[in-house]
This record gives C-alpha cells, sequence and structure tokens, in this order.
C-alpha cells in the first residue's frame, strides 16, 4: 500500500471518520448518506456497533490523517450471526483511483475470516447506477444476488435501484 497503511478504527479517530463522511457525502454518489446525516451521532452508533463483533478499519495516511473508513456489522439474531452487513467504505476524494479502497475492504474480509464466532457472508447494496463500484466489489468476490426496485431516491428526485451483493467466505 503505497502512502498509507490500515488499522483498527479507535476512539480517537471518531472526529475525523466524521471528517471524511462528511466530506465524501458531499460528493455526488460518494456514500448513500447526505452531509447533514453524517453526525458525531451517527459515527458513535456505527463504531459502537461494528466494535461489537464487526469490523471498523481505518487507512491512515503517512501524515497520520485518516483518508478512509470501512466499517460493517454483525447481525444481532442468532440466525444471521454469522453475517456481517451495514456495509459502508468512505475515501477521501483525493485518495480515490489510489488503492485504498480496495485495501480498506481486502483488509476487511481479511479480518472477518479471523472472527470468532465465524463469519461465513459479508453483504453489501450499491446504487444500480454507480457500476464502478460494483466492477470493484465484483474483483474483490462479491456477486449479485439481486436488485432492490426503486429503493433510493437520489437528491435531484429521481429514484434508482439499489444491487445487493454478498460475498461467502
Amino acid at each position: 500500500m503505497d502512502g498509507f497503511s490500515i488499522r483498527p478504527a479507535t476512539p480517537a479517530d471518531a472526529a475525523a471518520i466524521l471528517a471524511l463522511h462528511q466530506a465524501v457525502a458531499a460528493v455526488p454518489g460518494g456514500i448513500a448518506r447526505r452531509p447533514h446525516e453524517v453526525t458525531p451521532a451517527y459515527v458513535a452508533r456505527v463504531m459502537a456497533e461494528a466494535a461489537d463483533g464487526g469490523l471498523n478499519l481505518v487507512a491512515v495516511e503517512a501524515g497520520g490523517g485518516v483518508c478512509g473508513e470501512i466499517h460493517a456489522m454483525r447481525m444481532k439474531l442468532d440466525l444471521f450471526a454469522h453475517v456481517l452487513t451495514d456495509l459502508t467504505v468512505a475515501v477521501n476524494p483525493a485518495w480515490q483511483g489510489r488503492g485504498v479502497g480496495s485495501g480498506l475492504f481486502e483488509a476487511l474480509i481479511a479480518g472477518a475470516r479471523d472472527l470468532k464466532p465465524a463469519v461465513g457472508r459479508i453483504e453489501l447494496w450499491t446504487g444500480a447506477g454507480n457500476l464502478g463500484a460494483q466492477r470493484l466489489y465484483q474483483r474483490l468476490g462479491f456477486k449479485i444476488e439481486g436488485r432492490m426496485v426503486g429503493r433510493g431516491r437520489l437528491p435531484d428526485g429521481r429514484v434508482d435501484d439499489d444491487i445487493v451483493m454478498g460475498l461467502l467466505l
């Protein structure tokens, strides 16, 4: 990984994760949340849920700043406890195209294989129009499993489908 490293997120990263998600949310198609939906309470909730059996990783540039973050939560019902879900990845726009997103996903997948109890599935959703993300996820081993028609309403009022993707470990 050129110019960055990946490590588990810590509570000390909360402010940097908040700033990162707000910056990425400001870019159309960056993440599903809009900037006003990325709050300190949202970050605290995500970090707490990921810490409870899931994963939360940050990509850190050589100078110490957070340039990317990924998290996934373990489902709480016994029937689904082998599943990591609600996956979100955010990469600073200045760092996109430099391997940060791929590196975060590879680290998340490797970390999921080591979790106890065992994880057997990682799932995510992406907009039907986000073909670049779909190609990345497929390159990492995720398979398209379905389509949720009309699931997302874009800021301009258009409705987009969500593509359901999963990776069996």
